[in-house]
């Protein structure tokens, strides 16, 4: 038996999520169905972050165990040709028989992509998200830097979250700008339901000038959903990779730190 670790990418546009549901087409079922098929033996994968329905990613990980003889680095090859153009996997290799993508370390980056025009663009409808509105970017990192560090983000959480623990700690929270596309990158050790897609809808009331850079810290103390700002539109993010510490091979860290962000 042996662990094999798959960087996926995919266009979320058309799955309810990375998670198994009851009626819908998620990311995870359609990993399993191919990769039982290609190894002739039932296969359950583990992914590293469950990406809500129509979320996109350029750098999910996720482990299967395997009796197969098929070397590992040779499965993303032949599970590609088994799977719809809109998931990729981008490699596929060997990790230790105990890794577990949830119960390590690790630095998850996202990207939250907002067209900011008079107009939308059709090739970027799918994963961008636009809004015509002006907005000020320097405020919108001026508020962003509030949010780095560790904090209570109940008020960011969507009120169906399962988790007790609501602290988490974010490494970076920036805001860039070329031209007319604006994008939230967020890099943290882990992200409660629907945290980034608030944290975007947050920031943009404070681009538009509905909230002061300052209270965002007020927000936070609140942990109160309602004093935040509306969850952004799914398909303006992409869940951009993964860096895992200490406990995972050097190669993990090294295959997947390249799609942590687009510098």
């Amino acid at each position: 038996m042996k662990r094999v670790m798959l960087i996926v990418a995919y266009e979320g546009t058309a799955y309810h999520g990375w998670q198994l549901q009851p009626n819908g087409i998620t990311i995870e079922s359609v990993l399993n169905r191919a990769l039982s098929e290609l190894l002739g033996e039932e296969i359950t994968v583990i992914g590293a972050s469950r990406t809500d329905s129509g979320v996109h990613s350029l750098g999910n990980a996720a482990v299967f165990d395997t009796r197969a003889r098929m070397p590992a680095e040779k499965i993303s090859y032949a599970l590609n040709q088994r799977l719809p153009e809109d998931i990729v996997v981008q490699s596929s290799f060997l990790v230790a028989p105990d890794f577990h993508p949830r119960r390590c370390r690790s630095r998850k980056t996202y990207e939250y992509r907002i067209l900011n025009r008079s107009f939308p663009l059709p090739t970027l409808r799918r994963d961008t998200y636009f809004y015509y509105r002006p907005l000020d970017v320097e405020k919108m990192r001026q508020a962003a830097e509030y949010l780095v560090g560790k904090h209570d983000f109940k008020s960011f959480c969507s009120i169906h979250t399962q988790a007790a623990d609501t602290v988490r700690e974010l490494y970076s929270c920036q805001v860039i700008k070329e031209r007319e596309l604006v994008t939230i990158r967020v890099t943290g050790a882990g992200f409660l339901y629907n945290m980034v897609r608030i944290l975007a809808g947050t920031l943009i009331q404070v681009g538009i000038g509905e909230r002061l850079p300052e209270e965002i810290p007020e927000i936070l103390a609140q942990k109160d959903r309602a004093g935040a700002g509306p969850t952004a539109p799914a398909h303006g993010l992409t869940m951009m990779g993964i860096e895992f510490e200490g406990h995972s091979p050097a190669s993990v860290t090294k295959r997947t730190s390249s799609l942590s962000g687009r510098e």
